[in-house]
């Protein structure tokens, strides 16, 4: 008899059959009215924009992304020594050598590295290339143009900026912007106030961490107490982009984050076909947007991925995630119907599945990349390539 998905079958290993049964009873237990993730994303990016890009220092742009900028100066803007050593016209010592060394009739300049190359000279000779004998200046070695010497604009040239719009600001892009002499950039921040629930501070620590390690701007504010009127009092969008808020986003006795945004604002949707993260919603206050989080961890980062980090992209302007193309080292089998976020980690030039749809803190810490697998997919089979997401902080 031909085996349903979701069904046992004793021709199956136990744990695939395991595995089979929970997502089977997963989807025998859900809401009938879940919104598939598409909408749910459509949804929240629907009319948002990116923000106006802001002015900050340097040492607060780590990790933003970058706005339009002009063209940065000439770093550096003439020639430089990049050694110790004898500044020499290449030309005036062809052919010198131990063998035939090579008369001058005055010195040569000595320049340390960084000094500016005198007139006329094109190259660095190391100090034993010059050798002096009373009156007598020899050069025994043939210099090379350009030997030794750090070319005008070969740090920062001419072409363009050297920090491009749409990217994440990294150390070495600070680096540059220092060196042409900056003390500011633009950069877009989208600003997002993160409204944590008594009982809830470690999943709300590690959404604050992504966000700003993704370049938000954080408010972090806490409600009262756990009631819907303490949470609703507590959903302020004031000076937001973005307002999130972290667990109570259930139907339990303790949940009322759900019916708070109901009473403070518009609820899009609640129950999203996302596995883990399925009791996530959407809605509004005003103009801002408002993604309600599960409390645990491993829900509360399905929900990061899928919804929250779009969100955030279209708001910072961002043109790109680092992803990485590699083979599964094994299959992925994945439920019809739920999107499924999946645990990978890079082995031996492969992604290897740690785990989809339910994700352990062991497991989180060794993961490399994710992967969003769509609600239309039953999975992947061993050695299909897939692009997956970095998971980097």
């Amino acid at each position: 008899m031909a085996t349903v998905k979701g069904e046992f079958s004793s021709h199956r290993p136990a744990s695939e059959n395991k595995r089979r049964q929970t997502h089977f009873m997963i989807t025998q237990c859900l809401p009938a009215a879940l919104t598939s993730l598409e909408a749910a994303i459509a949804t929240l990016l629907h009319e948002r924009e990116v923000v106006a890009p802001v002015e900050l220092s340097l040492a607060e742009t780590l990790g933003c992304v970058a706005a339009e900028m002009p063209a940065l100066p000439l770093v550096p803007v003439r020639d430089l020594a990049a050694a110790d050593g004898w500044a020499v016209n290449a030309n005036d010592v062809v052919g010198a050598s131990s063998y035939l060394p090579l008369a001058l009739a005055k010195p040569p300049i000595w320049v340390d590295a960084g000094d500016a190359m005198p007139q006329r000279c094109d190259c660095v000779l190391d100090i034993g290339a010059v050798v002096t004998s009373g009156p007598l200046v020899e050069v025994i070695v043939e210099g090379v143009p350009g030997q030794s010497v750090r070319r005008a604009g070969s740090d920062i040239g001419a072409d363009g900026p050297a920090i491009a719009s749409g990217h994440s600001i990294r150390p070495r892009d600070l680096l540059t912007a220092r060196t042409a002499g900056l003390e500011t950039l633009n950069v877009r921040r989208p600003r997002l106030r993160l409204l944590n629930l008594p009982g809830g501070a470690a999943t709300a620590r590690l959404m604050a961490d992504l966000a700003r390690a993704n370049g938000a701007h954080i408010t972090e504010i806490e409600a009262a107490a756990r009631d819907a009127a303490s949470i609703a009092d507590a959903l302020d969008p004031t000076g937001a982009d973005l307002l999130i808020a972290v667990g109570g986003s259930g139907v339990g006795r303790n949940d009322a984050t759900v019916t708070a945004l109901a009473r403070r604002g518009e609820v899009l949707a609640h129950g999203i076909a996302l596995q883990p993260g399925r009791t996530a919603a959407i809605g509004r206050v005003g103009a801002v947007p408002v993604l309600v989080m599960p409390g645990a961890p491993d829900h509360a980062l399905a929900a990061w991925f899928a919804l929250a980090l779009p969100l955030l992209e279209r708001l910072s302007g961002r043109r790109s995630r680092p992803s990485r193309l590699l083979p599964l080292a094994r299959k992925i089998a994945s439920s019809v119907g739920l999107a499924e976020i999946a645990l990978l980690e890079e082995r031996e030039g492969a992604w290897l599945p740690l785990a989809t749809g339910d994700l352990p803190l062991h497991l989180m810490a060794r993961a490399d990349a994710w992967l969003l697998i769509p609600g239309s997919s039953e999975g992947f089979a061993a050695g299909t390539p897939v692009d997956a997401y970095l998971w980097r902080e």
